[in-house]
């Protein structure tokens, strides 16, 4: 499997780090080793000293594909989670002041925790969208809903899959709210899809 990720997919957070907002997806990789599962603990990694918390919902890929138009992307994809792409957020500044890529501060062993995940279905609101949170020690740092995306997730899906083929398994970061911010040792971090908790993580 691999995992794909969107940067900035909300206008707020790009502003809230003084990034330009993208007119297209901005995509990322991170490997399979980057998976943090089962509520497994985050240590936290000796190469940084500003390590950021970012929520996502996630799409678990259902099935092959390749060339996708959106109208047909809903069927890609039965499940939804949510997800915390754990950024070093130093170290990536010190990659694009560089103008190199991210991967350091981003794709390293453990950076992606993900969630459990449940039908679509049982995430849409009435209006259609899904409304996730995180709480960082039991208080909420971040509300996001995923009406609020600069692209959707059928438009997301195929984007993406004019690049990069689409395999069963496959895991989509689609973007974090603003309100992201840095984790220490003994942190508690709990996301939730509306009130329904699917992910959570220490920091060691």
């Amino acid at each position: 499997m691999k995992i794909i990720c969107v940067g900035r997919n909300y206008a707020a957070h790009a502003e809230e780090l003084n990034n330009p907002v993208p007119d297209k997806p901005l995509l990322f990789l991170k490997p399979d080793t980057a998976q943090l599962l089962d509520n497994n603990p985050l240590y936290y990694p000796g190469f940084t000293k500003e390590l950021h918390y970012e929520v996502e919902i996630l799409l678990k890929i259902c099935k092959n594909g390749k060339f996708i138009k959106p109208k047909f992307a809903p069927d890609y994809y039965k499940e939804v989670s949510t997800g915390i792409d754990f950024t070093a957020r130093d170290v990536q500044r010190e990659c694009k002041k560089k103008g190199h890529p991210w991967e350091i501060a981003k794709a390293w062993n453990h950076s992606a925790a993900i969630g459990n995940f449940i039908p679509k279905e049982e995430a849409f609101n009435k209006n259609g969208h899904i409304e996730f949170s995180l709480n960082k020690n039991n208080d909420q740092v971040q509300k996001g809903n995923s009406g609020n995306m600069l692209t959707g997730f059928n438009e997301l899906i195929s984007y993406i899959s004019q690049y990069f083929m689409l395999l069963r398994g496959d895991v989509i970061f689609t973007g974090t709210p603003k309100g992201v911010g840095p984790v220490e040792r003994g942190d508690s971090l709990e996301a939730f899809i509306d009130k329904k908790s699917l992910l959570s993580c220490q920091i060691k």
